[in-house]
C-alpha cells in the first residue's frame, strides 16, 4: 500500500538494494536462453528473431558507466532496466514481452535475488505480467518512475 501511495505522489525512491553482482549477463548467453525457451515451448520460427542490433544494446546498456561509476549501481536497477529496455526497444519480430520477462527472471535468479530468504518469489508471476504490460503501454517520460516501482517490487524489502 505504501508503494501505491508513493507512486501516486511520485515520491518512489530506490533503497535497500544489492550492490554485489554475482552474475553478468552477456548477449550470447541471452540469445542461448531465448533459443532454449523457444525449443522448450515450441514457439514459432519468428519468436526471438532479431530485427536489428537493439537487443545487443539492451544488454550492454545495463552495464554502462560514467566517470568510472555504474549508471545502474544495484543488481535490482540493472534487472529493472533490462526488463524495460527489452520491452521498449522491441528488438524482436515476436516475443518481446515474453523474452523480457524471462530474461528478467533469469538475471534475478543468477544473482540469487529471485527468491527471498523464505524461498518465496520476490515478484509473483501475475505481478510480472502486469508490470511488463504496463511498461509496454507506458510513455517514455514514465520510465524513471516505472524503474523505481520495479526495484521496489524486488528489493530487499521483499
Amino acid at each position: 500500500m505504501l508503494l501505491i501511495f508513493k507512486y501516486d505522489r511520485q515520491t518512489v525512491t530506490i533503497e535497500k538494494t544489492t550492490k554485489n553482482e554475482l552474475y553478468r549477463i552477456s548477449y550470447h548467453e541471452a540469445i542461448n536462453q531465448i533459443q532454449f525457451i523457444k525449443n522448450k515451448y515450441g514457439y514459432p520460427p519468428l519468436f526471438g528473431k532479431e530485427k536489428d542490433q537493439s537487443f545487443h544494446s539492451s544488454i550492454e546498456t545495463i552495464y554502462q558507466t560514467f566517470n568510472g561509476a555504474d549508471l545502474y549501481p544495484s543488481v535490482e536497477e540493472k534487472a529493472a532496466h533490462l526488463l524495460y529496455f527489452i520491452v521498449k526497444n522491441h528488438s524482436f519480430v515476436d516475443g518481446n514481452k515474453r523474452i523480457a520477462a524471462m530474461l528478467f527472471l533469469y538475471f534475478l535468479d543468477r544473482n540469487n535475488l529471485l527468491y527471498d530468504i523464505s524461498g518465496n518469489k520476490r515478484i509473483a508471476d501475475n505481478a510480472l505480467v502486469a508490470i511488463t504490460l504496463l511498461i509496454a503501454i507506458s510513455k517514455p517520460e514514465e520510465k524513471d518512475l516505472l524503474i523505481k516501482v520495479i526495484v521496489n517490487l524486488i528489493n530487499n524489502n521483499n
